[in-house]
């Protein structure tokens, strides 16, 4: 068997960090198994799908390192829909209904008083057909629902979930075909998965009720189930579903420096039993991907965690890897001495300004003397070899200062700051002439 997994986003909005996920894992049980990672466009609501967000899917899958190996549009499978519609309709297993919302509502009101369950209670089924009738003359049009079998228990062997069994009895069958004639998602998402060959459903636990339905819509159907995995969901730093998680997507991510690396490893073990690491490169999560792994545990994703793994994997990302991302004329030994002191790439950009063009910076009078010193010596330095330690050599013999006294001065005179880059690493690359410059009093 040849693995297929799917991703199947609705292109009403953007995507956002629990749609990313589930897409990793869809793509990285797939390339664990040698198989093939698909997208599927679930565009069948016309009225809210936007092309734009159909371009912006594929491109946040790109920029993620997850482009798909193939691709499919529900809007393009309607006759498809509708000869599978026919049949199920033409075997009992579809049937419309008359209800509308109002009465639906108060159906399960007048049921959840008298302490039932508020399901369907398939009033439709027992219309005749001169009731039926007298309904469409009426112009009410009706809605189909889907019969589930309540002589079949429902049970499957979930990989994340385990063994999961659901009575029908205790389900409402579900409506799968609006009035209007538009189509709900889920005989859509069933009759692709079966027609796409599709042998692994990845998704968030808050599916489980819907898979239970369309176990029975697989049969129907005259076709094995997919296994399916449901992952917990995500939930914020403070212990509960946030809304910022609901809008936080690829675009906000890269806004905030965030690289597509640490995106990938951070998702891919939130919820399982393993540690978070840098992990830059895509074949450890590959390896280590197992659904066994999962705990039933809500996901913790932390923005704080992502920032510090984020800054984590930078530090060993190489040169050739953000070259084309660094600014003009940063070399290879630039991105070495500066890559350890950054948390977000576009930093590079600042600490490159302070190599090429550091603005006057304000000098203790105690240390105007000192740094005039060290502009001359560092201008009879041999700057071959190892310009920093030599120049802080020769003033602690000449000054007799050490420690903070003696490091801290040049370090401000030179970057402006009190912090950053080993100095040893970052004054050959401002130069001779730079540090001549920087060091000289002021007139």
């Amino acid at each position: 068997m040849t693995v297929r997994t799917r991703f199947a986003p609705s292109p009403t909005g953007s995507l956002h960090i629990g749609n990313i996920r589930t897409a990793l894992f869809n793509w990285l049980w797939a390339r664990a198994q040698g198989g093939a990672f698909l997208l599927r466009i679930d565009d069948t609501d016309a009225g809210r799908s936007e092309e734009r967000f159909v371009d912006s899917i594929r491109a946040d899958l790109d920029w993620l390192g997850m482009t798909p190996d193939g691709e499919a549009r529900q809007s393009a499978r309607f006759a498809l829909y509708e000869e599978r519609f026919a049949a199920l309709l033409a075997a009992g297993r579809l049937y419309p209904a008359y209800e509308t919302q109002q009465e639906l509502d108060l159906k399960r009101k007048v049921q959840l008083g008298r302490g039932l369950p508020p399901i369907y209670d398939r009033a439709a089924l027992w219309l005749t057909d001169a009731e039926r009738a007298r309904l469409e003359a009426q112009g009410v049009r009706p809605h189909y629902r889907f019969r589930l079998d309540e002589t079949a228990p429902i049970a499957w062997d979930d990989l994340i979930r385990g063994p999961q069994k659901f009575d029908p009895a205790t389900m409402s069958d579900p409506v799968v075909r609006r009035a209007d004639g538009s189509w709900l998602y889920m005989l859509p998402s069933a009759i692709d998965d079966a027609e796409m060959a599709i042998t692994h459903v990845v998704r968030g636990e808050d599916h489980v009720s819907n898979t239970a339905a369309q176990i029975q819509m697989f049969h129907a159907l005259g076709v094995a189930p997919p296994a399916f995995a449901h992952a917990a969901l995500l939930t914020g730093a403070e212990g509960k579903l946030s809304k910022r998680l609901g809008s936080l997507g690829v675009a906000a991510l890269r806004e905030a420096g965030i690289e597509p690396q640490a995106v990938r490893a951070l998702l891919a073990r939130l919820g399982t039993s393993d540690p978070v690491e840098p992990v830059a490169e895509m074949a450890p999560l590959i390896a280590g991907f197992d659904f066994a792994r999962f705990g039933r545990a809500p996901a913790r994703f932390d923005e704080g965690e992502l920032a510090q793994l984020n800054a984590r994997i930078i530090h060993q990302l190489p040169f050739d890897a953000v070259a084309d991302r660094l600014p003009a004329g940063m070399d290879e030994a630039a991105w070495a001495a500066i890559r350890p002191n950054i948390e977000r790439l576009a930093e590079a950009a600042d600490w490159w300004r302070i190599v090429e063009h550091l603005a006057d910076t304000e000098i203790a009078a105690e240390d105007t003397g000192y740094l005039a010193q060290a502009a001359d010596i560092a201008a009879e330095l041999d700057w071959s070899a190892d310009p920093w330690h030599a120049l802080t050599a020769a003033l602690k013999v000449a000054t007799g200062r050490q420690g903070k006294a003696l490091f801290l001065p040049l370090r401000r005179a030179l970057t402006g700051r009190d912090h950053g880059p080993d100095m040893a690493a970052l004054l050959p690359l401002i130069g001779r002439e730079r540090t001549v410059q920087r060091l000289r009093p002021r007139a």
